[in-house]
């Protein structure tokens, strides 16, 4: 599986180490690093809906002052493949091709448990 976000996001770092502690093997992609372009967002967006994608509470979408915009979803869609750190982190694309947002202590237990 893969596992997207930064390194510098209390989130990610969580997920990491559940996953660390669990013995379970991920392959790490730092947007900073290795950004995703709209494909592979839009690929998501078949998964899990945009408003749980698209991170609202994050210090770049108040840097952007993007609230004031009052973005559809097609605006969403654009500023997330402009600006990754729009997306809410982690990122985890299962091997079945399901993909999980965020981070859930309870949700992983059941899933990797």
């Amino acid at each position: 599986m893969k596992v997207y976000g930064i390194k510098t996001c209390g989130s990610v770092r969580k997920a990491l180490k559940f996953f660390n502690d669990n013995n379970i093997e991920y392959e790490f992609v730092d947007f900073k690093k290795t950004p995703v372009n709209c494909e592979k967002i839009d690929e998501w967006l078949k998964k899990v809906d945009i408003n749980t994608l698209f991170n609202k509470k994050g210090t770049k979408y108040r840097q952007l002052k993007l609230k004031e915009l009052n973005l559809d979803e097609v605006g969403m869609r654009e500023w997330l493949c402009k600006e990754n750190l729009l997306i809410k982190r982690p990122v985890i694309e299962l091997e079945n091709g399901d993909v999980i947002v965020g981070f859930d202590e309870e949700k992983y237990k059941e899933i990797w448990g």
